[in-house]
């Protein structure tokens, strides 16, 4: 993962970066499935493209999105809800390209000028002087690099317009501060994730989300739902983690385990609970199941403590229907 500190100025060299596209990509055995898109890779891994994870499982409509993104230059946002794998999905494709990548959470703290770029007091022969240092959005933008803005829908309005202007694929980014305009580099490419469709917080569920303003929304040339994986599909990437689990006994209890974690999204939706299971999730459970030697014990340090007292019942119930053992009966094991 390569989430970039925007504090810190972007002096990299050129030689940093690949070249030029060359290797062709065959999809049906890089990503499972067949398609008409010419799909060209870089040759060689550089700094910034992200670790291949071998047992990713990859969605077919998601991934098209994707190399749209990627091989067409099309402007991508993943929308879903959060532990659905939106930005993990993007880089997994980028990583398969060797295409540098790197990742922005635009949290409220995130601002325009950490963007684009802001005075800073250096130390040049031994004095100290002010100079402008380009933020991470200028620095992408000259370089074969893919920019993933995760939680979209929670910038800032000032921070939203400072990408619309590169929102469309022949976008200029002017620099008032230093007076430049920045031309995009052909290989540079815009990836977001939201939670919404830029609508805000219709639901509930994601306090801190922002309308988006449909004209920027107009800008995004596709826009992909990636929702959670199938109970199957899901089970198989636990035990490709956590491969002890691999035997009759063990593939049944992480059904089990995604079985309760279906419950709590199913609840989460439906505004019964404002914590989720995410596959995240699954996965630390069985990894802290090892550790502790303690099925029970383990999820209740891994998610039963973080829901909310008055949501304690509801999990309890669900871990009852999965493992027939009521946690809230259960001897107070932790207490640590």
């Amino acid at each position: 993962m390569n989430d970039v500190s925007l504090t810190n100025h972007m002096d990299f060299e050129a030689e940093t970066f690949p070249t030029s596209l060359t290797s062709a990509i065959d999809a049906e055995k890089v990503f499972g499935f067949k398609t008409n898109m010419k799909i060209l890779a870089f040759k060689e891994k550089t700094k910034f493209v992200p670790d291949i994870d071998e047992s990713y499982l990859f969605d077919e409509v998601t991934t098209k999105a994707i190399l749209a993104g990627f091989c067409y230059n099309r402007r991508v946002m993943i929308q879903g809800y959060h532990g659905t794998g939106k930005s993990t999905h993007i880089e997994q494709v980028a990583a398969r390209l060797n295409w540098p990548c790197v990742r922005v959470n635009l949290d409220s703290h995130i601002s325009r000028l950490d963007l684009v770029g802001k005075d800073a007091i250096v130390l040049k022969d031994g004095k100290q002087v002010t100079e402008f240092r380009e933020g991470v959005l200028p620095w992408a933008l000259q370089n074969p690099v893919a920019i993933v803005f995760d939680e979209y829908d929670a910038g800032r309005a000032d921070v939203m317009f400072v990408i619309q202007r590169v929102l469309e694929v022949s976008g200029k980014l002017t620099l008032l501060d230093n007076n430049r305009v920045i031309n995009p580099h052909q290989n540079f490419r815009l990836f977001a994730t939201a939670n919404t469709v830029g609508l805000g917080d219709t639901t509930g569920l994601y306090h801190g989300t922002q309308q988006i303003n449909q004209g920027q929304m107009d800008r995004w040339s596709i826009v992909s739902t990636l929702n959670y994986l199938s109970s199957e599909a899901e089970e198989k990437i636990i035990i490709s983690k956590v491969p002890n689990f691999n035997t009759k006994e063990g593939k049944e209890i992480i059904k089990s385990m995604v079985t309760i974690a279906g419950l709590t999204r199913n609840g989460f939706v439906s505004g019964d609970l404002s914590t989720v299971m995410s596959p995240r999730t699954v996965i630390t459970w069985a990894e802290n199941t090892n550790i502790i030697d303690d099925i029970d014990l383990a999820f209740k340090l891994t998610f039963f403590n973080k829901c909310d007292e008055m949501e304690r019942p509801i999990v309890s119930e669900y871990y009852q229907r999965c493992f027939g053992r009521d946690l809230m009966e259960i001897e107070n094991k932790t207490e640590i």
